[in-house]
């Protein structure tokens, strides 16, 4: 028996859903999966007690109630029936299965992904899978069985990426770019933004931009172009121009990739990496772009998200 007067260990969420719309259900239903929590009975879900589960809850439990459902929030011991390792016995459970989920995945990947357009594919699909795997770290509340496995498949596939990578060495050096005015398009946007941004904070903290119409312009000397036609950087094949600055530069500093792939998924509209930045990043240089017409000022504003946005990631992968 639970000793009298501890704290409750545990949240329950009860709640009833109208049946339709079935879609409203079904989101509500991936909204606990993503949080981590389990069911005890039908519409009862637990999850251990903390300030983020605690929140969680609250704003499923207000989105219940705007969808015409009804929903509460319970702290609770359990005394009699369930116990705590009973119930945490269903939390391992749910992430173990998450955990063998993931190695499955990462041996199907490692086992067609070695030639040709596969490797391509390869690439993706190992940063998608190693995006699932914190993910999945992240609600494991009770160390479930299975973490140290898929964490060392997922690993190795990693390692096998980078060996096979084809990625063309530095054919700039960024030496010969200093003291050089930049120039591109009118009307900036999340890549020329963002490659503005790069080109600042990596190349040349004193840099001049120029903009200029979108076509028949013919760089002055001492001019680099940027993310327009026929200029020395901007998009191959099916990188954006940051990810070529990136190449080109020979610019490896870890929080840079990640920044690469929210840049390509919001430039080029697609969700090829599936970054969970990425929509919020949209918003906020789309925010910008219609706060501020002048490219000076959009280039001032969005150089303090990719400030901030750089140090998250940095301190994230230390």
């Amino acid at each position: 028996m639970t000793e009298p007067g501890r704290d409750p260990r545990w949240l329950l969420l009860i709640h009833q859903i109208p049946p339709k719309p079935a879609y409203f259900r079904v989101k509500i239903w991936r909204r606990l999966q993503a949080m981590g929590a389990v069911a005890i009975k039908n519409s009862v879900y637990v999850a251990p007690r903390t300030d983020e589960t605690q929140e969680d809850f609250e704003w499923l439990l207000r989105e219940i109630v705007k969808g015409g459902g009804d929903a509460s929030i319970c702290e609770a011991r359990f005394v009699e029936g369930l116990k705590d390792d009973h119930v945490e016995a269903l939390f391992n459970a749910a992430r173990e299965s998450d955990y063998r989920q993931i190695a499955d995945q990462a041996r199907t990947v490692a086992e067609t992904g070695h030639h040709g357009e596969g490797r391509l594919q390869a690439g993706t699909d190992v940063t998608r899978l190693r995006q699932r795997l914190a993910a999945v770290t992240e609600i494991d509340f009770f160390g479930a069985p299975g973490r140290e496995i898929a964490e060392a498949i997922v690993a190795d596939l990693e390692r096998q990426a980078e060996t096979r990578s084809v990625a063309a060495p530095p054919t700039t050096r960024r030496e010969e770019l200093r003291g050089r005015t930049w120039v591109t398009r009118r009307g900036v946007h999340i890549d020329r933004i963002a490659s503005a941004w790069l080109v600042r904070r990596f190349v040349d903290p004193d840099v001049q931009f120029k903009f200029v119409p979108a076509s028949r312009y013919r760089p002055e000397p001492g001019e680099v172009c940027f993310d327009m036609f026929e200029a020395e950087f901007t998009h191959e094949g099916d990188l954006c121009t940051f990810e070529v600055l990136l190449a080109r530069l020979g610019l490896e500093e870890p929080a840079l990739r990640p920044i690469a792939e929210i840049v390509h998924d919001v430039d080029l509209k697609e969700g090829k990496f599936g970054r969970p930045e990425a929509v919020g990043i949209d918003h906020l240089i789309d925010g910008i772009a219609m706060a501020y017409r002048d490219d000076e000022e959009r280039l001032a504003r969005g150089a303090a998200v990719f400030d901030a946005l750089y140090e998250y990631l940095r301190r994230k992968r230390a």
